[in-house]
This record gives structure tokens, C-alpha cells and sequence, in this order.
């Protein structure tokens, strides 16, 4: 799987608003083949940051930065922002979350 996760600094005046402003963009993304997981979550100690982890099958990053939609957003979004987001990714085994065993609930 392509893990990804990528750092949205976004201007102050529309951090509440991030969620509608990206939505299409979202569900676009989350209706590709290939995608496993596309979610969004805001940084509790810096509110006007969004943090979004995404998961692909190995073979559909080419069609993810293709895609129409994905065009879109980087035309249309970027305003939104105070600077470039920052990424990281690397591909890793498997398709699924791991349980996290030092928190295991009985």
C-alpha cells in the first residue's frame, strides 16, 4: 500500500470551513479504484491545521495525480492555504491497520 499523510496549513478564516471547502475533492478521492482510506483530521493543538492520512493500493497513485478531481483541487484549493503542505509517504506491506498492542482493550 502507498501510506500517505500530508500537513494543510489553512488561513485562519476558513479553518472551520475545511471540511465543506475540501468536500468534493474528499469523496472524489474516497470513489477512486485503488483507494483504501481517505481521512480527515484536524490538529487539536493548532486548529487551523488538517492532517489527512490517505491509503492506496500500490498501482493507483499514477491515476490519484491524474485524475480530473485531483487537477481541480490543486487549481482551487492552494488560496485556502497559508503556505505549501507538507507530505510524507512511503509504500508499505499490506492493505489493513495493525492493532495497536501496547493500548490492547479487553
Amino acid at each position: 500500500m502507498i501510506f500517505i499523510c500530508v500537513r494543510f496549513p489553512v488561513k485562519p478564516e476558513h479553518a472551520d470551513r475545511w471540511p465543506e471547502i475540501s468536500r468534493e475533492f474528499t469523496e472524489a478521492t474516497r470513489a477512486e479504484p485503488g483507494n483504501l482510506f481517505f481521512e480527515w483530521a484536524r490538529n487539536v493543538e493548532d486548529p487551523n491545521e488538517y492532517i489527512v492520512v490517505e491509503g492506496f493500493q500500490d498501482d493507483a497513485a499514477e491515476a490519484h495525480v491524474t485524475a480530473d478531481h485531483f487537477k481541480k483541487a490543486q487549481a482551487e484549493l492552494p488560496q485556502y492555504l497559508v503556505r505549501t503542505p507538507k507530505v510524507r509517504n512511503m509504500q508499505i506491506p499490506g492493505e489493513h491497520w495493525d492493532d495497536l498492542g501496547e493500548f490492547t482493550v479487553s
